[in-house]
């Protein structure tokens, strides 16, 4: 038997009813638990405690349907409260229903004086923030694209108090034998600590995927060839000048920069952070299953003084691990952060520069033959400390190494992490960023010719609009004839709202008639990099929980509910099927 992350004291108590103070704190407390010899009965059982599981469960209780949500978090919401302020998606007419909702009573929030705490909302007003979906603070359309961490977490909590629902927190799946299956039916779920849970409907909205796993459907990991769905972006591939981050026309990602562990020597090894030396041609296109783009902490920070944690050097922080920090900097290099302003003097920090909090080949080691998604538990603990400190000592060395030049200091000599957020935590969010783990093979699979709407690829059974660029973080860093290279990312501007596909989110008949996958949802790596943002979860965990009831009333499997009965329960609850 696998165990969980921690076996803290959470696992014992009742959940749910919030209080928050303006100042961010947060106390959970409330309402549904079950014993471990019980068994508890739902219409829709989610598991997993993202953005798409709040309105999954949103969802099925206005659709008058007995709802749980059951998942390993404590902190619900995934990165939509973990930092994620900046919201991902290039048109907010392209957001509709519950995520509509949401932001919608983020914008409520902030219409309280009270929780401008360190700035007054006009000033925030005069910034003329131009977020990504629009104006980060829209009076005339009374929605907010902007929100601090615990702003965010507080709208989440308050929604599932209002609509009665019940969280069964640091509750985690046994992994090898908790998944109940009658033929292709999913019957109930059993938790490391023994409760059981019943449904008549399961939905997965964890990242990772392991519910899915779990019943046995079919999935991918890592990147697919770029010839199977003949997708430009997809397989083995090196960043292109003028398309993708940090590339150089000559064909060296980190000009100036030695890879070897003693310098100019080949046979000293290399430095860590770069996977490996490749010699002769590599395999560029081909399929990739071993390996995942990176991961990082979307952090919040502040230059506020009265509100700012210094950053400080993590327990095990080895300097030798970050010599290849310190030549890229040397070398003229930047490592730094995104400064998109949120309220109270406040940022969301993502990565940028050519050494950033992107910690490249943390999430997978294709030496030993694992990867985030598919590791145990234990594993991914390891993995989600070693991003911890990777990007709690660059920070630091940024900021106080003396051989950190002063151009690069600079950058980051003022910032600190923002006291009034995450403070159970040591103000470190409580969800790293999983930009992908696994993706489900279901009904459909979407690929990028279905985001960029290609003639021949048009989604007839839309459930609601992505609205992103394609991206790709760098998946490794390795040495083709002396010189660093980036291989794996790519970013290409996307800014045309694509319908998804009711197929993607539903495996194979054969695999399971009951579950619903909406973020591990079945794409190509390439498309998933559209459609892996926190808005559109949300629209998809909408359309999950929709068609769940849809399905429950009709007693049909999922994969045989008309279509024309969803798009008319989902245009009546305000998703928008179709965009132009």
């Amino acid at each position: 038997m696998e165990y969980p992350l921690n076996t803290s004291s959470h696992s014992r108590r009742d959940f749910l009813r919030c209080s928050l103070t303006v100042a961010g704190g947060l106390a959970l407390s409330g309402f549904g638990s079950v014993d471990a010899a019980e068994i508890a009965d739902y219409d829709i059982v989610i598991y997993g405690g993202s953005c798409a599981a709040i309105t999954a469960a949103v969802q099925a209780r206005r659709m008058r349907k007995s709802v749980a949500i059951v998942c390993p978090e404590k902190h619900l919401g995934g990165l939509t409260t973990s930092g994620l302020g900046w919201t991902d998606s290039k048109n907010g007419n392209a957001i509709g229903g519950l995520a509509r909702e949401f932001y919608h009573r983020v914008w409520l929030f902030y219409q309280n004086p009270a929780v401008w705490t360190r700035q007054t909302r006009d000033s925030y007003l005069a910034l003329r923030i131009g977020a990504q979906p629009g104006t980060a603070m829209d009076d005339r359309k009374q929605v907010m694209w902007t929100s601090e961490p615990h702003a965010a977490e507080r709208v989440m909590e308050d929604w599932l108090a209002e609509e009665k629902i019940t969280v069964f927190r640091d509750e985690w799946l046994d992994r090898s034998k908790g998944v109940e299956k009658h033929g292709k039916q999913i019957v109930s779920l059993t938790m490391l600590s023994g409760k059981r849970f019943r449904g008549k409907i399961f939905i997965d909205a964890t990242y990772e995927g392991d519910l899915m796993a779990a019943a046995g459907i079919r999935y991918r990991v890592g990147r697919d060839s770029r010839h199977e769905f003949e997708e430009p972006l997809n397989g083995i591939r090196f960043p292109i000048v003028g398309v993708d981050r940090y590339v150089n026309k000559d064909g060296n990602d980190y000009p100036g920069v030695d890879p070897y562990v003693v310098r100019g020597k080949s046979d000293s090894g290399l430095l860590p952070g770069i996977e490996s030396e490749i010699k002769g041609e590599l395999p560029l296109g081909d399929a990739d299953p071993k390996r995942l783009q990176c991961f990082n902490y979307r952090l919040c920070l502040t230059k506020l003084a009265e509100n700012r944690v210094p950053f400080t050097k993590p327990d095990g922080y080895e300097e030798r691990d970050l010599e290849l920090a310190f030549r890229i900097l040397e070398a003229g290099g930047t490592s730094g952060f995104t400064t998109q302003a949120m309220p109270n003097h406040k940022i969301d920090a993502n990565e940028q520069g050519r050494i950033s909090g992107d910690f490249i080949g943390g999430s997978f080691s294709a030496a030993e033959g694992w990867t985030y998604g598919d590791a145990s538990y234990a594993k991914r603990k390891e993995v989600i400390d070693a991003h911890r400190r990777y990007q709690e000592g660059l920070l630091w060395t940024v900021q106080n190494h003396p051989r950190v030049p002063d151009t690069a200091r600079r950058l980051v000599a003022d910032w600190g992490l923002s006291k009034d957020e995450f403070v159970d935590n040591g103000k470190w969010p409580y969800q790293l960023y999983i930009r992908e783990a696994r993706r489900m093979e279901g009904v459909t699979m979407m690929t990028q010719h279905h985001v960029q709407m290609k003639p021949g690829f048009e989604i007839k059974d839309s459930i609601g609009l992505g609205s992103y660029s394609l991206d790709s973080h760098i998946v490794r860093r390795i040495v083709v004839d002396g010189k660093i290279r980036n291989e794996g990312s790519f970013y290409v501007f996307w800014d045309k709202p694509y319908p998804i596909s009711y197929g993607c989110i539903i495996p194979r008949k054969g695999d399971a008639t009951n579950l619903f996958a909406p973020t591990t949802l079945s794409a190509t790596h390439a498309a998933f990099g559209s459609i892996r943002m926190e808005p559109t979860y949300m629209i998809l965990g909408q359309a999950a929980a929709t068609a769940a009831v849809l399905a429950i009333q009709q007693e049909i499997p999922v994969q045989d509910l008309p279509y024309a009965d969803l798009a008319k329960q989902l245009t009546a609850d305000n998703q928008i099927l179709t965009f132009g």
